[in-house]
C-alpha cells in the first residue's frame, strides 16, 4: 500500500464526495432553507401588518366609540330641547285656552248683566206702571203707552 495512491485516492473518492454533494445534496438543502426563510419572513411580516391593522382596527374603533358618544349626547340634547319646546307650546296653549276660556266668560258675565238689567228695567216699569196705577187709580194701558213706557226704560 502506497501513502500516495492511498492519499490520491481518498483525495479523489472526497472530490466525488464534494461534487456529488454539491450537485444533488446541497441545491435541495439551500432550497429547503430559502423557502423556510421565505416563509419565516412572510409570517414575521404578516404579524407586523396584523400588528399594524389592529392598531388601525383600535383607532377606529375608538373613532367610532367616540363619535357614538357624541351623537348620543347631541340626541340627548335635541330630545331636552324638544321636551322644552313641548312645555313651552304647552304652556301657550294653556294660556291662549285660559285667555280664551276668560274671554267666553267675560262676554258670558256681560250678556247676562245685560239680561238681569234688562229684567230689572222691565220690573222697574211693571213697577212705574203699578204705580201709575195706584196713583190715578185706573188701569194704564201698556200697549198704548208703549212710547212713554219705552223712554222710562231707557233713562233707567
Amino acid at each position: 500500500m502506497n501513502i500516495n495512491l492511498t492519499l490520491l485516492s481518498q483525495a479523489v473518492v472526497f472530490a466525488v464526495f464534494i461534487w456529488f454533494t454539491a450537485r444533488f445534496v446541497w441545491p435541495p438543502l439551500l432550497r429547503a432553507t430559502e423557502n423556510r426563510q421565505k416563509t419565516i419572513a412572510e409570517g414575521l411580516a404578516a404579524g407586523e401588518r396584523g400588528r399594524h391593522e389592529l392598531e388601525l382596527a383600535s383607532q377606529r374603533s375608538a373613532d367610532v366609540v367616540r363619535e357614538a358618544k357624541q351623537r348620543a349626547v347631541d340626541i340627548v340634547a335635541q330630545a331636552e330641547k324638544r321636551a322644552a319646546e313641548i312645555v313651552d307650546e304647552a304652556k301657550t296653549a294653556a294660556r291662549e285656552e285660559g285667555d280664551r276660556i276668560l274671554v267666553g266668560a267675560r262676554a258670558e258675565v256681560e250678556q247676562e248683566v245685560f239680561r238681569a238689567r234688562e229684567a230689572l228695567r222691565q220690573q222697574v216699569a211693571d213697577l212705574a206702571l203699578a204705580g201709575a196705577a195706584k196713583i190715578l187709580h185706573r188701569e194704564v194701558d201698556a200697549k198704548a203707552h208703549a212710547d212713554l213706557l219705552a223712554s222710562i226704560k231707557t233713562e233707567l
